[in-house]
Order: C-alpha cells, then structure tokens, then sequence
C-alpha cells in the first residue's frame, strides 16, 4: 500500500524572504525522504497588501473578478521560488496554481467555497517522487469559463485541510509564527502557554473569537472528514499543538464545502429555568450569583443575561429537573445578597425569581454553522412552523440552543431532524473526566451588539429577524433572547441581542429599523464600543464554579458584564471595549493559564 501523502501549509511570514523560503525547503525536502509530500503555501510576506495597495490606486471601487487575477499572482511567486529552492537541494518538485492541481470552487469571487478537488493530477505527480507545491487561496470556478477564484480569508489553511482531506493525507501540518495554539492572543498577554492538545470543537470556539492561528473554516473541513491537524513553528523543530477530529461521518467529497452545516440533533427533556428579574446592573452580580450556587453545589447548565433596559438586568439559568426545588430555595436566598448595594444597604423589593418547570433544550449541533447565516434562522423558522414558541435563546459557533416547553420536545426533534436531514442524537464524543475546564481564552474586539427591543412574543418572530439578516449575507454571532416579558398594549414582548461583525452594524441596523413595522417590535439599539470575551474547554461541563471563575475575575477589576451566553464548551461575556485587553488578562490568570516564559511572535521578514 502506498505511503499516505503530509499536506504542510506555510503562510506568508514563513516565505517572507529568501532565506525563510530556503529554510523551508530544508524542512520540506526532510520530510519528503519518509512520506510523500504536497506544500501549501500563501503569498510573500506582506504582498498581498501590496497588490491590494495598487489596486486601489487604480480604482475607487475595483471588480472583485479583477482582484482575483491580482491577488492570486502573489501565490504563483512563492510557489515557484520554493520549487526552485528545493530542486536546488536535490528534492524533484513542481509548483502549481490551484486550478492545476483541481480545485473546484463556487463561481463567487473573492469568498468561494470549494466545491471539489479533482486529485488524479496531483497524485501522478507525488507516484513520481515529486514534492508538489501549491498555491493556497486559490481555486478555479466550476463551469466552462475556467474563472480563477479565490477563497478570503482563511483561504491558504483552507487549501491545505481540503487537500489533506481529499487526498486521504496521513495529516496536515500548519506552520506559522508562534510555537502552536496558545491559550490566548501572545501579542496581548505574553505569557500565554502552549496546549499540547485540542479538540476540533474547542478550536471552533477559539478560532471563530478571534484567535487567528487557524480560521475556522479549516477546522471544519478537518472536524468534518477526520484530518489530523498539527499546528506549529516554523523556527523550531517542536512538536507543536495536535488538534484533534472525531471519528469522521460517511460524507462524500463532492459539496466539500457545502455538507450539511448541522449534523446532530439534541434534546435534554428534563431542564428546569430559574429566573432573576430586575437585579441591579452593576459588576460583580453575576459573580455573586453563580460563585453562591458553586459554593452550593448547584449543576447550572445555561446562562443568559439579556441586554439591560435602565438599570437592571435579567439573568436565567437551567438545571437539571431533579435539582429545581433545591435551586429555587437557593436563589430566593440569594436575592438580598445580590441586592445589597456598595454601602451595605439592601433592598429586594423589586427583584423577582421566576421558576419554570416542564421545559426542555432543544439544540442544534455543527461546524458548518460557522460563517452560513442563515442556518440559526432555519431553526427558528423550523420551531415556528410546528407552532413550537422559543423561551430563551444561546448560542455558540457550533450550537444553537432553545428553551421550550417540555410537551414540544418531541416534536421538535422530528422537525429539525426532518428539516437538516440529520439523524436524532447520534453519539458525541464522550469528554473525558481529565480534560481541562478551560483550554484557552477567547478576546473579540471586532464586534456590535444590536438589541431588538419589545418584539412580540409568540412563535416565528425571531425567524422572521434572522432570516432578513441572512438575506442580506450578514453573519449573527451570539445571540440572547430575554427571560423576562413585558407587557406592550397588552401584549406580551421580549427582548433579542446578538452580535455581528462591526463592518455590517449599519446596514443590519438599517435592515432592521425597516423591518419593525412589518414583524411588530419596538426599536433598535446599537453597542459599537464592546468586546467579546470567552473561555473554552471540553472539561467545563464536568466541572461547576467555572462560569463564577469568569465572573469573578471580571468583578475584581470592577467590569461590567452586559450580556452572558454559554454553551457545554464556552461562557462568553460582552464587555465595554475599553476594558478587553484587561479582561482577557485578568480571565487567563484567573483559571492559572499563564506561564513563566513570554511567548515572543517573530516580526514579518522585510
């Protein structure tokens, strides 16, 4: 049987200068002697934003198909310069576009995805002994046109992971400028340490928060089809970070990009939610709150806090059904410490707790919800046409959950199930007892925070937000649905928050100002000036107290939290922007992340 080919991908700094490309090579042409080989590699140094530069110099406002042609020229330099340097060393190569060796993309310039990658080129090229260097980022539209696209952001890791995975490689090697994946940003807390090992999910969560190390999209190839991943230096000859893929489903290659987005179903039909209405806003309650339930011993499962309206906030959490009457007798306990002020004095008259039994949490599970807008809507909708109305809502990069009643569950999973095509509950991976609470955290400054106040509350309103978004192409990152309904000419409403990416705050807004008379809610607010802050890790659901870690962290600096969303892996808090640096520091030493030697990132090669 034939030698399973290794996929290496180096970015731009890696190739930044002739002798970087040249000690590359050495690497390259090392390996090659035990395996074959196929490189992936991105544009010199900071040429892309070079061409860019021109581009602009040229025209105001430059075709994206124009672009394409320019920017997929700095790839060919590095390809065929790293060809010649390994030929140089005596190591047989060939260097190739991304339409040579296959590469089969939607006919979207700028942002396709890849449809297919036809191998039979590259792998008589590798049966022949030689290295075959490719141009990341790139790719040929389908059709007769034979359009040269190419793939944004991302593109060069995504190059390597779908080859990896189309071509059945041993693994797929990404080397870059730090060690490995590191417990947070290296330029913004330089102690950051280095994880041995990750899961694929836990990457999602981190990489889709703005860790840059690896874009999302190749951990969802690789999640997906079961790639070894590998990230590391391309300066030492460490081992790196190994991020790890389950067990593959049966997916065909075709739609390599397009697969299903969900691929899991989860119901929990035996939740209860406990509500706190009106608690003050001011930092430190939620630490209060959940470090009293930690002490107690109380399992929490989700937590929501909404946007606050004046000086309040609401915040609600779910327990498992067995501990509701226990957890009720602990908050209504709970309440006066929560409401006393600074000075001592306490007054709960105003805070309410709510317990509500019956419920159920209805979720969707996938990496291929990362960046596809529409698929949060599609489960809304979904929900709504079974006549199924949503209590609460939160969300992460790879789930969607929703509170309902209990009575719904049933038919609910039928829905979704139907609607994605996925099987009910198929086995997850089972999260070891040893795995850490928290791999690494998460800053996002690139981020607003839109809230749809006083929307009707009955079923199909969230579909109808979500789905105009979608149609507009705007990406919705987390998203809370307000415990707490208030009563508008007799009607009850909630509220909605979620974020999206600051480049589209302006026209989700004007969308959805637009959209209030036709759906029927109030008004729309805009938070330009937050950051998203998050922890990650596998271990979080066998471990209680993590959230009130979080909490408390940001507490002691004396940081408000404006809304709070989780999952099993991930807590996220929105935060003042003006305080994200100092939250992601306080935050990664509070759960003993920090190291003893600073991490430093090597400067872009002149």
């Amino acid at each position: 049987m034939a030698t399973a080919p290794i996929v290496q991908k180096f970015g731009g700094t890696s190739v930044g200068s002739v002798e970087r490309l040249q000690a590359v090579a050495q690497r390259v042409a090392q390996t090659a002697k035990d395996a074959p080989v196929v490189v992936v590699v991105s544009a010199m140094g900071k040429s892309t934003d070079t061409l860019v530069a021109l581009a602009n110099e040229i025209s105001s406002n430059p075709s994206r198909r124009e672009m394409d042609m320019l920017l997929s020229t700095g790839e060919q330099v590095s390809i065929a310069l790293l060809s010649m340097a390994l030929q140089e060393l005596g190591q047989p190569a060939i260097s190739m576009t991304g339409a040579q060796v296959g590469i089969v993309t939607e006919a979207e310039h700028s942002r396709a995805r890849i449809l297919k990658i036809s191998t039979d080129r590259i792998q008589r090229q590798l049966d022949a002994g030689k290295v075959v260097v490719v141009a990341g980022f790139q790719g040929m539209a389908s059709g007769d046109e034979f359009e040269i696209t190419t793939l944004g952001r991302g593109g060069s890791d995504t190059s390597a992971v779908a080859l990896a995975a189309a071509l059945h490689a041993d693994r797929c090697e990404i080397y870059t400028d730090v060690p490995g994946i590191l417990t947070t940003d290296p330029r913004l807390v330089p102690h950051a340490q280095l994880m041995d090992e990750v899961t694929c999910d836990e990457m999602l969560e981190l990489a889709s928060l703005g860790a840059t190390v690896l874009h999302p999209r190749a951990v969802e190839i690789a999640r997906n089809y079961g790639v070894p991943l590998v990230v590391r230096s391309s300066w030492t000859n460490e081992p790196g970070t190994r991020i790890t893929a389950p067990a593959p489903l049966d997916r065909a290659l075709a739609g390599l990009e397009l697969v299903h987005p969900v691929d899991a179903v989860e119901l929990n039909p035996t939740e209860a939610k406990i509500s706190f209405v009106r608690v003050p806003d001011r930092p430190g309650i939620a630490a209060k709150l959940f470090s009293e339930l930690g002490r107690r011993q109380l399992d929490v499962d989700l937590i929501v806090q909404s946007i606050h309206e004046g000086n309040t906030n609401d915040i609600a959490f779910t327990v498992a059904d067995a501990d509701a009457e226990r957890a009720e007798a602990i908050a209504r306990e709970i309440v006066p410490l929560l409401c006393e002020s600074e000075s001592g004095e306490v007054c709960d008259r105003d805070v309410e707790v709510t317990v509500s039994r019956d419920i159920a949490k209805i979720s969707i599970v996938g990496a291929g919800m990362i960046g596809r807008p529409g698929v949060a809507a599609q489960m809304f909708a979904t929900l709504a046409a079974a006549g199924i109305s949503i209590q609460t809502i939160s969300t992460s990069e790879v789930k969607v959950s929703c509170t309902i009643d209990r009575v719904d569950g049933d038919r609910a999973v039928a829905a979704l199930c139907q609607f994605f095509q996925v099987e009910y509950s198929p086995n997850r991976d089972v999260v070891s007892s040893t795995a850490p609470s928290v791999r690494g955290v998460a800053l996002d400054r690139g981020q607003a925070q839109i809230g749809v106040l006083h929307i009707p509350d009955k079923a199909g309103m969230a579909a109808q937000i979500f789905a105009a978004l979608a149609d507009r192409n705007i990406s919705v990152y987390t998203i809370v649905q307000s415990e707490r309904c208030r009563m508008v000419n007799n009607f009850p409403t909630r509220d909605l928050s979620f974020t999206v990416n600051s480049e589209d705050a302006d026209t989700a807004v004007a969308l959805l100002t637009e959209l209030a008379a036709t759906v029927g809610y109030e008004s729309v607010t805009i938070e330009r000036d937050i950051a998203k802050v998050s922890i990650v890790g596998a271990g979080m659901a066998n471990e209680s107290g993590v959230a009130a870690a979080m909490f408390t962290a940001l507490a002691d600096r004396g940081i408000n939290i404006l809304s709070i969303s989780t999952s099993e892996i991930k807590t996220s808090c929105a935060i003042r922007a003006d305080r994200a640096i100092e939250a992601l520091q306080a935050v990664h030493t509070a759960f003993g992340l920090d190291g003893a030697t600073p991490i430093e990132v090597p400067k872009p090669a002149r």
